[in-house]
């Protein structure tokens, strides 16, 4: 694509962006930061699955943990945001490392399976760990303390200024994932992903990248757990359960798997048609089902991946005629 062309649409989201957290309303705004929320949930979880090859079940782990170290750490240490998140961030990681150990070391379906086991694991700790948990109860009324910044500080209280925090890190999670994709590190990535014993016959740690990018994909979905937990003011269990984890699957398989942007424009289908299939029918769930099997079967590539093999087919027509 044309650089300029490239810039001009990156600078046409941004103003949309911006836009929305000026003039929306409520409403509006929850839908953003639940969309913007889920797609950096979507990206780190691509980051394994479409560019490494690595399907994980289990990755709503990490989402919990994330959403939990900054709930415990609101309640137990200090009640800043900003520590809030790095909490959850750092306790996203660690669980990964703990569980990308033991995982990686499998491939394919027993990968799958494992991260699942332990995803399992991971709830029901959560849900009988009441001392510290709540159990199915939950942690309730994590309030959004201002932000300090030793000069000045900002309050996040409405959902207007909060909007703000979720954009920032949204953007942030973006820029980062690029350019993870765009290094030698997601190079290799790409690499095992094609095949894996040709990489290791090159030389390289398979297993060693393997757990990298697990780790790295475990942190970004414990900063949209943490955030999460902000948007919402609680947190309970089922933010470990098997069918969170599905929820960036089946994002990126909406958008695209092997497209940066595929989980981008995944998450705003996913989360604005459910929205809407919910409204209409208190079947949304049979309903929400089939709408999400015809839009994968149909675009074979993801939303994104199909709209450019379109457009590369129709370049090359017209440039015969």
């Amino acid at each position: 694509m044309n650089p300029y062309r490239t810039y001009f649409l990156l600078g046409l989201c941004l103003a949309i962006l911006l836009a929305i957290g000026l003039f929306s309303g409520p409403f509006i705004l929850y839908i953003a930061m639940r969309v913007m929320i889920l797609a950096i949930f979507a990206l780190g979880y691509n980051l394994l699955l479409g560019r490494t090859g690595l399907l994980s079940f289990g990755h709503a782990a990490f989402y919990a943990a994330g959403g939990y170290g900054l709930a415990l750490s609101m309640i137990h240490i200090y009640p800043h945001p900003l520590l809030g998140i790095f909490v959850g961030i750092a306790a996203a990681t660690v669980l990964a490392l703990f569980i990308g150990f033991f995982s990686v070391r499998h491939t394919e379906i027993y990968f799958a399976m494992l991260t699942l086991a332990f995803g399992m694991m991971v709830f029901s700790l959560m849900w009988n760990w009441r001392s510290v948990t709540g159990g199915d109860d939950g942690l309730y009324g994590i309030t959004r303390s201002s932000i300090s910044l030793g000069l000045f500080s900002f309050s996040i209280k409405t959902q207007f200024q909060y909007y703000f925090v979720v954009l920032f890190f949204f953007l942030l999670s973006v820029f980062l994932i690029y350019r993870i994709y765009r290094s030698p590190f997601g190079l290799v990535l790409a690499g095992i992903r094609e095949n894996h014993i040709r990489t290791e016959f090159a030389g390289l740690a398979v297993k060693a990248y393997r757990l990298g990018a697990f780790v790295v994909s475990g942190a970004f979905a414990g900063l949209a757990g943490a955030l999460a937990v902000l948007l919402e003011s609680n947190i309970t269990p089922f933010a470990a359960h098997w069918g969170r984890s599905a929820e960036p699957v089946l994002v990126s398989l909406i958008g695209g798997l092997q497209t940066f942007s595929g989980p981008l424009v995944g998450s705003i289908v996913f989360v604005v048609l459910r929205e809407v299939v919910e409204r209409f029918t208190h079947n949304w769930m049979f309903w929400f089902g089939i709408i999400l099997l015809a839009i994968i079967m149909g675009f074979r590539g993801g939303i994104v991946g199909s709209t450019a093999e379109f457009l590369k087919r129709y370049s090359r027509i017209s440039r015969l005629r």
